[in-house]
């Protein structure tokens, strides 16, 4: 009998755990441990921070679809990993032992690196539903009193997508609220142009997202650095691309959220062949570690390089098609090893992603997801709208169900009308 843990139950731990189940023995076990029992469809943050969800409508409570899959379920946080001794200390004193063990904790949320960042500081954030409802109550209070807006991601960011959501999401709920008059608008990004998005760009992400932002009025800075910020004003200094500064540049603010730069969290930083520096996960391309080959790792907390050196620091996002397509990769091999079989799937690592902008949006394709590409393909238009409440709808019905189906590509595939990207694929 082996015993396999799961480190984490968001987007990827939850969906790890339902395709694992099908993939064990009858007389394997599998149990998850999180710090938090609640699942939240994280996609969803940008509306949540403009009041068009609630908390109940992001929420799943994850321990009674846990129970009927059969899936052991721990919601206490881990205190440390200890892969010489294949356990798992809790922060309750306890310990859990494991065969396989698979991290899918996702990231820490880097904020004290810059003198001022997050919401303990003086920005906004939508990287966490709590974070999104404070974003909320800011934003409410910015409308009552309307001025300068601050959007972006800093200095070793992996996810942009989501800045770029709230921008526009946050102009179209402007325009609604007839105050979008009153509001300049900045976009401060550490990407080396508009578009890069951590990949060096999809298809025409450059051109469309430029397009956007001269449509709707919103400046920007590229390669940037955030110095620090202060109540209402943040220093940036722009980076030219030899890498000399262009000067710094103070901008005011009403209301600011910048994205953080990600790294591993505590109870993974420092361990030797299983982390790197910044306490990510690292990987082969069966999502092994190679140091502990009974360990894995899927989504956020992973290692992955940066697609090439640019004048700001700049990291590479795991976008839910790609963390799904590792999940899958990862149920099948660890149900090699228990089957006495060498690992033998590669995940894809396609970036499949949905950008809404409140009342329309972009979306691309990226296959595989580092340049050079098979498929590098990018569109606009209203339906990128509706197809991201197709998403929602239908992932967090997924969770809720336990189902192990893989959706991003099937659906994603359908929903563009580009399955023959596939075929493409293949030859």
């Amino acid at each position: 009998m082996a015993h396999i843990v799961v480190l984490g139950a968001g987007l990827g731990g939850s969906i790890m755990a339902y395709e694992l189940s099908e993939q064990i023995r009858k007389e394997d076990r599998i149990t998850v441990i999180t710090k938090d029992p609640i699942y939240h469809f994280v996609p969803s943050n940008p509306w949540v921070a403009v009041g068009w969800r609630k908390r109940e409508d992001v929420t799943i409570d994850l321990a009674q679809t846990m129970k009927r899959k059969g899936i052991a379920f721990r919601p206490v946080a881990a205190e440390k990993v200890l892969p010489e001794e294949n356990r798992i200390t809790l922060v309750d004193g306890s310990s859990v032992d494991y065969d396989y063990l698979v991290i899918a904790t996702g990231p820490e949320l880097a904020f004290d690196e810059i003198e001022g960042l997050g919401p303990e500081g003086h920005t906004q954030s939508i990287c966490h539903l709590d974070h999104a409802l404070a974003a909320n109550k800011a934003f409410e209070d910015f409308c009552k009193n309307p001025g300068p807006l601050v959007v972006g991601a800093v200095q070793g960011a992996s996810c942009f997508g989501p800045a770029y959501e709230f921008a526009f999401i946050l102009e179209t709920e402007l325009r609604r609220r007839k105050i979008r008059d009153k509001v300049p608008m900045t976009f401060v990004t550490s990407e080396p142009y508009i578009g890069h998005l951590g990949l060096d760009g999809v298809g025409d992400t450059n051109g469309l997202l430029e397009s956007e932002m001269r449509d709707h009025h919103i400046k920007w800075m590229t390669s940037s650095k955030v110095k620090k910020v202060e109540s209402g004003k943040m220093t940036v200094e722009q980076i030219a691309d030899d890498g000399t500064s262009k000067g710094e540049k103070e901008l005011p603010f009403s209301f600011a959220m910048m994205l953080p730069a990600f790294r591993g969290i505590k109870p993974l930083m420092g361990i030797e062949g299983l982390s790197n520096p910044r306490g990510f996960t690292i990987v082969d391309k069966h999502q092994q570690n190679p140091k502990y080959r009974n360990i894995f790792g899927i989504g956020v907390c992973i290692a992955i390089p940066p697609t090439g050196p640019t004048p700001v620091p700049v990291g590479v996002p795991k976008t839910g098609f790609m963390i799904e397509s590792m999940v899958t990769a990862t149920a099948h091999n660890i149900g090699n090893l228990l089957r006495g079989k060498e690992p033998d799937q590669v995940a894809t690592w396609n970036a499949v992603c949905l950008a809404d902008f409140g009342d329309n949006g972009v979306a691309f394709v990226a296959q595989p997801q580092i340049p050079p590409r098979n498929v590098n393909w990018s569109s606009s238009g209203k339906w990128v709208h509706l197809a991201k409440i197709g998403f929602e709808k239908y992932f967090m019905r997924k969770v809720k169900k336990g189902t192990s189906e893989t959706f991003y590509e099937a659906a994603t595939m359908k929903m563009l009308g580009i399955d023959k990207l596939k075929k493409v694929e293949q030859g």
